[in-house]
Formats: structure tokens, sequence, C-alpha cells
């Protein structure tokens, strides 16, 4: 009997299915749970979708898409604001260099921030900045044997197998 009530209560559940949650101008699966797809949006791991979903009051197990609409509004609110609900330790942009503010940033601004830090970077002449224009390593690694972008480096067995091939077709005729 209460496998039949299950087989009821699927369709219904179907019905109020969100597929797709709306943050930082992104879309979320909303067949996932919370926490696996809030740690999909960029700048929101997993340690950090824990926390948005513990802030916002919601059970981090739970799918996405079946949550009410306050509890859906009350994640993206704690998402968007996340500067507000974490220590400033946490945050992914920390005394930023116009405005000096601690922010977090999400969805889309984090590639934006960081390609205008880049260019900054650039115009200025840093070391950064000038291994960053050479299309060089950045970080330190070594540059020595790995990291080559000039051609292939071995033999190209396909070349020399068409150029017998074309000997000795010339040498047929």
């Amino acid at each position: 009997m209460s496998t039949e009530e299950s087989q009821d209560d699927s369709p219904e559940e179907e019905e109020d299915l969100q597929y797709f949650v709306r943050i930082g101008g992104a879309d979320l699966d909303g067949t996932k749970t919370v926490e696996r797809s809030l740690s999909e949006l960029n700048g929101i791991g997993t340690r950090m979708a824990r926390l948005v979903a513990e802030e916002a009051g919601v059970d981090r197990t739970s799918t996405f898409g079946l949550l009410d609409e306050e509890d859906i509004e009350a994640v993206v609110d704690v998402a968007e604001n996340l500067e507000d609900h974490v220590p400033s330790w946490m945050t992914n942009r920390q005394s930023d260099f116009f405005t000096g503010e601690t922010t977090h940033l999400v969805g889309s601004d984090v590639n934006e921030k960081r390609r205008h830090d880049i260019n900054r970077m650039k115009q200025i002449e840093s070391y950064k900045g000038v291994r960053h224009k050479r299309g060089q390593k950045v970080r330190g690694q070594r540059t020595k044997s790995t990291g080559r972008t000039e051609g292939t480096i071995g033999v190209n067995v396909e070349e020399i197998r068409e150029e017998m091939a074309e000997e000795e077709a010339g040498d047929e005729e």
C-alpha cells in the first residue's frame, strides 16, 4: 500500500519541481541537492555552499527545485550577499584595489574581475603583467622543459609515409 501511495505522490512532486534556479546571472540545476547545485556556481565551493544552506535555514541535502519559493529566495539572497553572512577571511575579494571594500563575487562577476585585474597588471607592466603579455607561466613554474608551444617535437609518421608514397609513385612512372 505504501508503494502505491509513493507512486501517486511522484507526479505531484514533478509538477512542483523547478528545473532551473537563477542566481548571480547563472542557471542552477534544480534536480540536484542544494549543496551540489550551489557548488556549480563560480565563486561558491562545497564549503561555501554548505554555509549558504545553513545561513538560509535550508536542508542542504534536499532537492533544490522542490523547495518553496520563500526558501529559494532565502538561498538566493544569502548567495548574492555573502559578505554579510560569512567572516571577511572567507570572502574571495578582500580589500578591493579601487574601492577597498571586502566583497564576495559570484557567477560571471568572478571572471569579469579576474580579466580586469590581469589587464591592470599588463598596463602597469608588473612582473606578472609582463608574463601574461608574453603568454608565459606566471606563478613561478619551471619553463625549461614544459609549456612549449612551438610546434611538435618528435617524428611525424604520417608526413614520412606521404613522402614515401609520392616517391614510389614518381619511380613507377
